[in-house]
């Protein structure tokens, strides 16, 4: 995949989701997440930093002003890079606050990603110029409540789904679930499966966090990128990937060879999923489910 665009953050049309809680919305651009600022009497959690320092300083900026003297907080659903390669930028003026296993990942996996994502294109490149693989001030484990004052917000480890460290991040009182890549709006799910260098993805695992997400049944859910929505989000991607699993495995365990499991599932999810994007990934699915059983 080539990218021509520029994967720029804008800042001119946040939306507010509650009170002292807005997105900066990707506006459907690919390489662009949602980001979010989630604000207390006290502090101010900025969830994702974009591609790059270029963006990750046009996010701090709007941070900075948006808190008004009030301690900021960083910390990105995982590490793919425009997600969590701006966090060197927030060095200094924001605590960047994350589970362990994104640390992992970032130490390491985050060199080899940042090298694979410059070959994406010049614009790309361009905003990786300077770019420093981040290291976190403070980790978790698998849960910690971060009181932003009057504001407890949720940072939750899901264990091993789109990688091995992703998180989510909830704000009870405005009943808002950040997810990061577990979730897009419109779009296939994205399995990056490239063996024998990047194996981490799970679709058995994804699919149990999908189950437990949706039981949770949010009000609004802001995906990794793509429209925010609500807790339909999480029951559309949880279908997909039962959908997924369960048609690969019928093939498979009838001894049918990946090529024509790619072929026939293929087109039976286009089918099922038409005005959905990105139908790459579908096949990526496929093979990083042909690996797996199911748990014994």
């Amino acid at each position: 995949m080539m990218v021509e665009h520029d994967p720029e953050i804008q800042v001119t049309n946040t939306e507010e989701l509650a009170r002292d809680l807005l997105v900066i919305p990707n506006n459907n651009v690919p390489l662009v997440p949602n980001v979010g600022i989630i604000g207390g009497t006290h502090s101010v959690l900025v969830v994702e930093t974009g591609l790059g320092p270029s963006n990750a300083k046009t996010v701090l900026d709007f941070a900075t002003e948006y808190a008004k003297g009030r301690q900021l907080y960083l910390t990105t659903t995982h590490f793919h890079p425009e997600h969590a390669f701006g966090a060197h930028t927030f060095a200094e003026q924001a605590t960047f606050l994350i589970n362990q296993a994104q640390a992992d990942d970032l130490k390491t996996k985050g060199p080899a990603y940042l090298e694979m994502f410059k070959a994406l294109g010049a614009p790309v490149a361009r905003r990786l110029e300077n770019t420093v693989v981040p290291e976190p001030d403070l980790t978790y484990d698998h849960t910690h409540d971060l009181d932003l004052g009057g504001r407890v917000v949720h940072l939750r480890a899901t264990g091993r789904a789109h990688s091995k460290g992703d998180q989510v991040i909830r704000v009870p009182d405005a009943d808002v679930l950040f997810t990061g890549d577990l979730v897009e709006t419109g779009q296939f799910a994205i399995f990056p499966w490239f063996p024998p260098h990047d194996t981490d993805v799970s679709g058995t695992r994804w699919l149990t966090v999908m189950q437990n997400l949706a039981e949770t049944a949010p009000r609004t859910v802001v995906p990794g990128h793509g429209d925010i929505g609500d807790t339909n989000l999480l029951t559309d991607v949880r279908d997909y990937l039962h959908t997924l699993r369960d048609e690969t495995w019928k093939r498979r365990d009838s001894a049918m060879s990946e090529e024509t499991i790619i072929e026939e599932v293929s087109a039976l999810l286009i089918t099922q999923y038409p005005t959905w994007t990105a139908q790459e990934w579908i096949e990526k699915g496929i093979s990083c489910l042909c690996s797996e059983h199911p748990t014994p």
